[in-house]
Protein backbone atom coordinates (compact mmCIF):
# COMPACT_ATOMS: atom_id res chain seq x y z
CA UNK A 1 0.00 0.00 0.00
CA UNK A 2 1.64 3.42 -1.03
CA UNK A 3 1.12 6.52 1.49
CA UNK A 4 -1.44 7.95 -0.24
CA UNK A 5 -3.52 5.14 0.43
CA UNK A 6 -2.75 4.56 3.81
CA UNK A 7 -3.76 8.15 3.93
CA UNK A 8 -7.15 8.07 2.64
CA UNK A 9 -7.66 4.76 5.18
CA UNK A 10 -6.62 7.07 7.99
CA UNK A 11 -8.91 9.91 7.02
CA UNK A 12 -12.87 9.17 8.63
CA UNK A 13 -14.74 11.42 6.80
CA UNK A 14 -17.77 12.53 8.58
CA UNK A 15 -20.78 11.75 6.53
CA UNK A 16 -24.68 12.47 7.70
CA UNK A 17 -27.73 10.87 6.85
CA UNK A 18 -31.29 12.46 6.87
CA UNK A 19 -33.81 10.38 7.93
CA UNK A 20 -33.62 6.67 10.11
CA UNK A 21 -36.05 4.81 8.18
CA UNK A 22 -35.14 1.18 6.57
CA UNK A 23 -33.71 2.60 4.12
CA UNK A 24 -30.77 4.26 6.92
CA UNK A 25 -30.75 1.39 8.59
CA UNK A 26 -29.68 -0.72 5.64
CA UNK A 27 -27.30 1.77 4.53
CA UNK A 28 -25.70 2.02 7.72
CA UNK A 29 -25.53 -1.79 8.22
CA UNK A 30 -22.70 -1.30 4.63
CA UNK A 31 -20.61 1.65 6.51
CA UNK A 32 -19.24 -1.10 8.18
CA UNK A 33 -17.00 -1.67 5.56
CA UNK A 34 -15.62 2.14 5.48
CA UNK A 35 -13.48 4.10 7.11
CA UNK A 36 -16.13 6.64 7.85
CA UNK A 37 -17.83 8.22 11.30
CA UNK A 38 -21.64 8.37 10.49
CA UNK A 39 -24.30 10.50 11.69
CA UNK A 40 -27.70 10.32 11.89
CA UNK A 41 -30.84 12.60 12.62
CA UNK A 42 -33.89 11.59 12.80
CA UNK A 43 -37.12 12.92 14.93
CA UNK A 44 -37.55 9.37 16.72
CA UNK A 45 -34.79 7.85 18.90
CA UNK A 46 -36.19 4.43 18.29
CA UNK A 47 -36.22 4.71 14.61
CA UNK A 48 -34.74 1.30 12.85
CA UNK A 49 -31.41 2.73 11.78
CA UNK A 50 -31.14 5.09 15.39
CA UNK A 51 -28.91 2.41 17.19
CA UNK A 52 -26.67 1.82 14.25
CA UNK A 53 -24.67 4.96 13.75
CA UNK A 54 -21.42 6.35 15.85
CA UNK A 55 -23.34 9.53 16.41
CA UNK A 56 -27.56 9.94 16.81
CA UNK A 57 -29.59 13.74 16.54
CA UNK A 58 -33.18 13.87 17.35
CA UNK A 59 -34.59 16.52 14.54
CA UNK A 60 -36.80 17.83 12.54
CA UNK A 61 -34.83 16.93 8.74
CA UNK A 62 -37.83 19.37 7.39
CA UNK A 63 -36.69 22.14 9.89
CA UNK A 64 -33.86 24.79 8.52
CA UNK A 65 -32.03 25.62 11.66
CA UNK A 66 -32.22 22.25 12.68
CA UNK A 67 -30.67 20.31 9.11
CA UNK A 68 -28.11 23.34 8.95
CA UNK A 69 -26.97 22.53 12.62
CA UNK A 70 -26.40 19.13 11.91
CA UNK A 71 -24.65 19.29 8.57
CA UNK A 72 -22.64 22.30 9.38
CA UNK A 73 -19.83 20.04 11.12
CA UNK A 74 -19.80 17.28 8.19
CA UNK A 75 -17.70 16.29 5.14
CA UNK A 76 -20.86 14.97 3.37
CA UNK A 77 -24.55 14.64 3.70
CA UNK A 78 -26.96 12.18 1.76
CA UNK A 79 -30.80 11.40 2.38
CA UNK A 80 -33.09 8.60 3.22
CA UNK A 81 -36.30 10.63 1.87
CA UNK A 82 -36.73 13.27 -0.46
CA UNK A 83 -38.83 15.54 2.08
CA UNK A 84 -35.66 17.58 3.93
CA UNK A 85 -35.19 20.68 3.98
CA UNK A 86 -33.64 22.06 0.87
CA UNK A 87 -32.91 25.50 1.59
CA UNK A 88 -30.42 23.80 4.54
CA UNK A 89 -28.83 21.88 2.37
CA UNK A 90 -28.49 25.07 -0.38
CA UNK A 91 -26.65 26.63 2.37
CA UNK A 92 -24.47 24.11 3.78
CA UNK A 93 -23.59 23.02 0.20
CA UNK A 94 -22.27 26.96 -0.40
CA UNK A 95 -20.63 26.67 2.82
CA UNK A 96 -18.27 23.52 1.66
CA UNK A 97 -20.38 20.63 2.44
CA UNK A 98 -20.70 18.06 -0.03
CA UNK A 99 -24.55 17.09 -0.44
CA UNK A 100 -25.34 13.68 -2.66
CA UNK A 101 -27.92 14.17 -4.30
CA UNK A 102 -27.10 17.90 -4.91
CA UNK A 103 -30.15 20.66 -3.47
CA UNK A 104 -31.18 21.41 -6.93
CA UNK A 105 -31.87 17.74 -8.07
CA UNK A 106 -33.86 17.69 -4.62
CA UNK A 107 -35.41 20.43 -4.99
CA UNK A 108 -37.17 18.91 -8.37
CA UNK A 109 -37.71 15.60 -7.38
CA UNK A 110 -39.49 16.63 -3.93
CA UNK A 111 -42.21 18.43 -5.66
CA UNK A 112 -43.49 16.16 -8.58
CA UNK A 113 -45.28 19.00 -10.25
CA UNK A 114 -41.78 20.32 -10.77
CA UNK A 115 -40.82 16.67 -11.83
CA UNK A 116 -43.18 15.75 -14.84
CA UNK A 117 -42.42 19.57 -16.22
CA UNK A 118 -38.55 18.37 -16.27
CA UNK A 119 -39.38 15.02 -18.09
CA UNK A 120 -41.42 17.24 -20.54
CA UNK A 121 -38.97 20.12 -21.11
CA UNK A 122 -36.17 17.10 -21.27
CA UNK A 123 -37.89 15.43 -24.02
CA UNK A 124 -38.42 12.26 -21.52
CA UNK A 125 -41.46 10.02 -22.94
CA UNK A 126 -44.14 10.27 -20.12
CA UNK A 127 -48.09 10.59 -19.62
CA UNK A 128 -50.14 13.37 -20.39
CA UNK A 129 -50.66 15.28 -17.76
CA UNK A 130 -52.13 19.01 -16.18
CA UNK A 131 -51.65 20.45 -13.18
CA UNK A 132 -54.49 21.49 -11.05
CA UNK A 133 -54.09 23.92 -8.29
CA UNK A 134 -57.02 22.82 -6.06
CA UNK A 135 -59.84 19.96 -6.20
CA UNK A 136 -62.40 21.92 -8.02
CA UNK A 137 -59.99 22.59 -10.62
CA UNK A 138 -60.52 18.85 -11.46
CA UNK A 139 -64.06 19.61 -12.75
CA UNK A 140 -62.61 20.88 -15.69
CA UNK A 141 -60.60 17.95 -17.03
CA UNK A 142 -63.39 15.35 -17.26
CA UNK A 143 -62.48 14.89 -20.81
CA UNK A 144 -58.81 13.69 -19.95
CA UNK A 145 -60.22 10.63 -17.00
CA UNK A 146 -59.21 8.55 -16.12
CA UNK A 147 -56.41 9.78 -14.47
CA UNK A 148 -54.02 9.70 -11.57
CA UNK A 149 -54.25 11.91 -9.22
CA UNK A 150 -50.58 12.88 -7.09
CA UNK A 151 -49.91 15.60 -4.17
CA UNK A 152 -47.30 17.93 -5.49
CA UNK A 153 -45.50 18.04 -2.25
CA UNK A 154 -45.25 15.24 0.52
CA UNK A 155 -46.73 12.04 -1.20
CA UNK A 156 -44.39 9.00 -0.04
CA UNK A 157 -44.48 5.38 -0.64
CA UNK A 158 -48.20 5.55 -2.15
CA UNK A 159 -49.76 8.16 -0.10
CA UNK A 160 -51.05 11.08 -1.92
CA UNK A 161 -51.69 9.22 -5.13
CA UNK A 162 -55.56 8.81 -5.99
CA UNK A 163 -57.58 7.42 -9.18
CA UNK A 164 -59.77 9.32 -10.55
CA UNK A 165 -61.77 7.51 -13.33
CA UNK A 166 -64.92 10.02 -13.56
CA UNK A 167 -66.90 13.29 -11.96
CA UNK A 168 -67.97 11.13 -8.94
CA UNK A 169 -64.59 10.57 -7.81
CA UNK A 170 -63.50 13.73 -8.09
CA UNK A 171 -64.25 14.32 -3.89
CA UNK A 172 -61.64 11.86 -3.50
CA UNK A 173 -58.51 14.10 -5.31
CA UNK A 174 -56.72 16.78 -3.37
CA UNK A 175 -57.42 19.79 -2.35
CA UNK A 176 -53.32 21.28 -2.99
CA UNK A 177 -51.06 21.75 -6.02
CA UNK A 178 -50.76 18.50 -7.56
CA UNK A 179 -50.58 16.46 -10.79
CA UNK A 180 -53.17 15.00 -13.21
CA UNK A 181 -51.53 12.10 -15.36
CA UNK A 182 -53.52 10.34 -17.70
CA UNK A 183 -54.24 6.81 -17.15
CA UNK A 184 -52.13 4.34 -18.71
CA UNK A 185 -52.82 0.76 -19.90
CA UNK A 186 -49.89 -1.02 -17.76
CA UNK A 187 -48.40 -4.07 -19.27
CA UNK A 188 -45.25 -3.69 -16.86
CA UNK A 189 -44.09 -1.72 -14.85
CA UNK A 190 -40.16 -1.64 -14.28
CA UNK A 191 -37.06 0.28 -12.13
CA UNK A 192 -33.87 0.13 -13.00
CA UNK A 193 -30.99 1.64 -10.11
CA UNK A 194 -28.67 4.61 -12.01
CA UNK A 195 -25.46 5.53 -10.11
CA UNK A 196 -24.13 8.92 -10.49
CA UNK A 197 -20.08 9.13 -9.38
CA UNK A 198 -18.76 12.75 -8.72
CA UNK A 199 -16.73 12.18 -11.80
CA UNK A 200 -19.93 11.64 -13.57
CA UNK A 201 -19.08 8.05 -14.73
CA UNK A 202 -22.38 6.71 -14.54
CA UNK A 203 -23.65 2.56 -14.61
CA UNK A 204 -26.62 0.94 -14.46
CA UNK A 205 -28.09 -2.27 -12.70
CA UNK A 206 -30.09 -4.49 -14.55
CA UNK A 207 -34.07 -3.82 -14.76
CA UNK A 208 -35.98 -5.15 -12.49
CA UNK A 209 -39.72 -5.65 -13.10
CA UNK A 210 -42.07 -4.64 -9.65
CA UNK A 211 -45.61 -5.81 -8.94
CA UNK A 212 -48.01 -3.47 -6.67
CA UNK A 213 -50.73 -4.28 -4.66
CA UNK A 214 -53.56 -2.27 -5.83
CA UNK A 215 -55.09 -1.94 -2.65
CA UNK A 216 -52.16 -0.12 -0.79
CA UNK A 217 -50.38 1.16 -3.86
CA UNK A 218 -47.01 -0.29 -2.95
CA UNK A 219 -44.80 -2.50 -4.00
CA UNK A 220 -45.85 -6.34 -3.43
CA UNK A 221 -42.91 -8.37 -5.09
CA UNK A 222 -40.06 -7.85 -7.76
CA UNK A 223 -38.12 -9.97 -10.63
CA UNK A 224 -34.51 -9.36 -11.19
CA UNK A 225 -33.89 -9.39 -14.15
CA UNK A 226 -37.36 -8.00 -15.55
CA UNK A 227 -38.76 -10.47 -18.77
CA UNK A 228 -38.07 -7.61 -21.33
CA UNK A 229 -37.93 -7.26 -25.38
CA UNK A 230 -34.13 -6.37 -25.68
CA UNK A 231 -35.68 -3.17 -27.99
CA UNK A 232 -37.73 -2.36 -24.40
CA UNK A 233 -34.36 -2.73 -22.53
CA UNK A 234 -32.81 -0.38 -24.66
CA UNK A 235 -35.75 1.85 -24.29
CA UNK A 236 -35.52 1.58 -20.64
CA UNK A 237 -32.23 1.96 -20.23
CA UNK A 238 -31.99 5.44 -22.16
CA UNK A 239 -34.57 6.95 -20.48
CA UNK A 240 -32.96 6.27 -17.15
CA UNK A 241 -29.89 7.43 -18.67
CA UNK A 242 -31.76 10.63 -19.93
CA UNK A 243 -33.25 11.48 -16.82
CA UNK A 244 -30.54 11.04 -13.99
CA UNK A 245 -27.68 12.62 -16.57
CA UNK A 246 -30.63 15.49 -16.61
CA UNK A 247 -30.42 16.15 -12.78
CA UNK A 248 -26.76 16.63 -12.76
CA UNK A 249 -25.77 15.02 -9.52
CA UNK A 250 -23.52 12.51 -7.89
CA UNK A 251 -25.93 10.09 -6.04
CA UNK A 252 -28.42 6.65 -6.74
CA UNK A 253 -31.28 7.08 -7.99
CA UNK A 254 -34.00 4.82 -8.83
CA UNK A 255 -36.23 5.40 -12.00
CA UNK A 256 -39.50 4.11 -12.12
CA UNK A 257 -41.06 3.22 -15.75
CA UNK A 258 -43.80 2.04 -17.20
CA UNK A 259 -44.35 -0.44 -20.25
CA UNK A 260 -47.46 -0.59 -21.90
CA UNK A 261 -49.42 -2.53 -24.23
CA UNK A 262 -47.82 -1.27 -27.42
CA UNK A 263 -44.01 -1.60 -26.00
CA UNK A 264 -44.03 2.22 -25.23
CA UNK A 265 -41.62 2.76 -21.87
CA UNK A 266 -43.04 5.80 -19.97
CA UNK A 267 -41.06 7.45 -17.21
CA UNK A 268 -43.05 7.27 -14.04
CA UNK A 269 -41.02 8.95 -11.04
CA UNK A 270 -37.28 9.44 -9.76
CA UNK A 271 -36.12 8.65 -6.56
CA UNK A 272 -32.76 10.34 -5.62
CA UNK A 273 -31.78 7.74 -3.44
CA UNK A 274 -31.39 4.14 -2.39
CA UNK A 275 -34.76 2.32 -2.85
CA UNK A 276 -37.18 -0.60 -2.41
CA UNK A 277 -36.75 -2.15 -6.07
CA UNK A 278 -33.25 -2.56 -4.89
CA UNK A 279 -33.40 -4.20 -1.40
CA UNK A 280 -32.27 -7.65 -3.64
CA UNK A 281 -29.26 -6.31 -4.54
CA UNK A 282 -27.35 -7.19 -0.81
CA UNK A 283 -27.40 -10.50 -1.87
CA UNK A 284 -28.04 -11.45 -5.82
CA UNK A 285 -25.36 -8.62 -6.93
CA UNK A 286 -21.82 -7.95 -6.81
CA UNK A 287 -21.80 -4.64 -5.43
CA UNK A 288 -25.23 -3.48 -3.40
CA UNK A 289 -27.46 -0.30 -3.90
CA UNK A 290 -26.23 0.54 -0.43
CA UNK A 291 -22.41 -0.68 -1.22
CA UNK A 292 -22.86 1.54 -3.86
CA UNK A 293 -23.68 4.52 -2.28
CA UNK A 294 -21.02 4.45 0.23
CA UNK A 295 -18.62 4.57 -3.10
CA UNK A 296 -20.40 7.66 -4.20
CA UNK A 297 -20.11 9.63 -1.21
CA UNK A 298 -16.65 8.60 -0.48
CA UNK A 299 -15.49 9.39 -3.76
CA UNK A 300 -13.73 5.38 -3.97
CA UNK A 301 -14.68 3.86 -7.36
CA UNK A 302 -17.87 2.45 -8.08
CA UNK A 303 -19.15 -1.34 -7.49
CA UNK A 304 -20.22 -3.90 -10.12
CA UNK A 305 -24.15 -3.80 -10.80
CA UNK A 306 -23.93 -7.43 -12.05
CA UNK A 307 -26.58 -9.62 -11.28
CA UNK A 308 -24.53 -12.84 -9.41
CA UNK A 309 -27.98 -15.11 -9.82
CA UNK A 310 -32.14 -13.48 -11.03
CA UNK A 311 -33.44 -12.89 -7.89
CA UNK A 312 -37.24 -12.08 -6.27
CA UNK A 313 -37.61 -9.95 -3.59
CA UNK A 314 -40.92 -9.91 -1.44
CA UNK A 315 -42.46 -7.04 0.87
CA UNK A 316 -43.01 -7.54 4.50
CA UNK A 317 -46.33 -5.74 4.95
CA UNK A 318 -48.48 -4.97 8.35
CA UNK A 319 -51.41 -6.78 7.90
CA UNK A 320 -55.04 -5.05 7.55
CA UNK A 321 -56.52 -4.03 10.45
CA UNK A 322 -53.51 -5.05 12.63
CA UNK A 323 -51.97 -2.38 15.01
CA UNK A 324 -49.52 -2.71 17.78
CA UNK A 325 -46.58 -5.12 18.54
CA UNK A 326 -45.26 -6.88 15.97
CA UNK A 327 -45.35 -10.68 16.15
CA UNK A 328 -44.65 -12.19 12.87
CA UNK A 329 -46.11 -15.39 11.57
CA UNK A 330 -44.23 -17.88 9.47
CA UNK A 331 -40.60 -16.49 10.41
CA UNK A 332 -38.69 -19.93 10.98
CA UNK A 333 -40.67 -21.57 8.02
CA UNK A 334 -39.27 -19.11 5.39
CA UNK A 335 -36.27 -18.92 7.04
CA UNK A 336 -35.70 -23.17 6.64
CA UNK A 337 -36.26 -22.56 2.83
CA UNK A 338 -32.70 -22.62 0.83
CA UNK A 339 -31.25 -19.50 -0.54
CA UNK A 340 -33.88 -17.23 1.15
CA UNK A 341 -32.78 -14.05 3.14
CA UNK A 342 -34.80 -12.61 5.91
CA UNK A 343 -34.31 -8.78 6.27
CA UNK A 344 -36.27 -7.38 9.17
CA UNK A 345 -36.35 -3.69 9.71
CA UNK A 346 -36.43 -3.61 13.59
CA UNK A 347 -39.78 -1.42 13.61
CA UNK A 348 -41.55 -2.98 17.55
CA UNK A 349 -45.12 -1.60 15.97
CA UNK A 350 -47.24 -3.02 12.93
CA UNK A 351 -49.66 -0.97 11.25
CA UNK A 352 -51.52 -1.63 8.16
CA UNK A 353 -49.59 -1.39 5.22
CA UNK A 354 -46.53 -0.73 7.26
CA UNK A 355 -43.11 -1.91 5.80
CA UNK A 356 -41.54 -4.19 8.62
CA UNK A 357 -38.85 -6.07 6.39
CA UNK A 358 -38.42 -7.87 2.81
CA UNK A 359 -37.03 -11.73 1.71
CA UNK A 360 -34.71 -11.74 -1.33
CA UNK A 361 -34.63 -15.28 -2.56
CA UNK A 362 -31.86 -15.98 -5.56
CA UNK A 363 -32.19 -19.02 -7.89
CA UNK A 364 -30.78 -20.09 -11.45
CA UNK A 365 -34.55 -21.61 -11.88
CA UNK A 366 -37.29 -18.68 -12.78
CA UNK A 367 -40.05 -20.98 -11.80
CA UNK A 368 -38.13 -21.35 -8.39
CA UNK A 369 -38.09 -17.97 -7.67
CA UNK A 370 -41.99 -17.54 -8.66
CA UNK A 371 -42.40 -20.72 -6.95
CA UNK A 372 -41.20 -19.46 -3.34
CA UNK A 373 -42.40 -15.63 -3.90
CA UNK A 374 -45.72 -17.34 -3.94
CA UNK A 375 -45.09 -19.40 -0.70
CA UNK A 376 -43.78 -16.43 1.19
CA UNK A 377 -46.41 -14.45 0.24
CA UNK A 378 -48.60 -16.50 1.65
CA UNK A 379 -47.03 -17.70 5.10
CA UNK A 380 -44.88 -14.92 6.26
CA UNK A 381 -46.98 -12.05 7.67
CA UNK A 382 -46.92 -9.83 10.27
CA UNK A 383 -49.49 -9.37 12.80
CA UNK A 384 -50.18 -7.81 15.96
CA UNK A 385 -49.47 -9.49 18.98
Amino acid sequence: MNIRSCAYLCRMKKVGILGGGQLGRMLLQAAANYPVETWLMEAAPEAPAAHLCHYFVCGDITNYDEVYAFGKELDVLTIEIENVNVEALEQLEQEGVKVYPNPNALRVIQNKILQKEFYAANDIPGSAFVITQNQSDLHQYLDFLPAIHKLGMGGYDGRGVQLINAANDIPLGFDQPSVLEKKIDIAKEIAILVAVATSGETILYPAVEMIFDTDLNQLSHQLCPAALQQKILWKAEAIARRAVQGLRSPGLFAVEMFVDHNDQVLINEVAPRVHNSGHHTIEAHYCSQFDMLWRILLELPLGNTAAIMPSAMVNLIGSENESGLAHYHGLNETMKMENVFVHLYGKWETKPGRKMGHVTIISQDKLDLSHKVNIIRHQFFVKAK
